[in-house]
């Protein structure tokens, strides 16, 4: 991945308010040249510390996807005042943007 895509990522990335999500295709919808693919790539390579809400980003179905650190990212959402249905879907209206 080229630097300049990724910076777009992390930029996008930086602008998800708190308590809203946004899925790797909106992101990359928001890049040149970005699929969710990279997206993704770009998420998995961020440095420990970094500070990003990587958290914030789930699958276009509206759950998570399955990774590592998905109970990690469940708390920190529902932390946020996000919540889950029965089926593990975020509401629409916390969808940014």
């Amino acid at each position: 991945m080229n630097a300049a895509l990724k910076e777009q990522i992390l930029t996008v990335l930086a602008e998800i308010p708190p308590g809203r999500v946004t899925t790797y295709g909106r992101i990359a919808a928001m890049t040149e040249g970005g699929t969710p693919r990279l997206v993704a790539r770009a998420l998995r390579e961020l440095p420990a510390g970094h500070g990003l809400p990587w958290f914030r980003v789930i699958t276009a179905s509206r759950r998570l996807a399955d990774h590592g650190g998905a109970e990690e990212q469940r708390r920190r959402l529902v932390a946020e005042g996000v919540l889950f249905d029965e089926r593990g879907k975020v509401s629409p209206a916390r969808m940014w943007p």
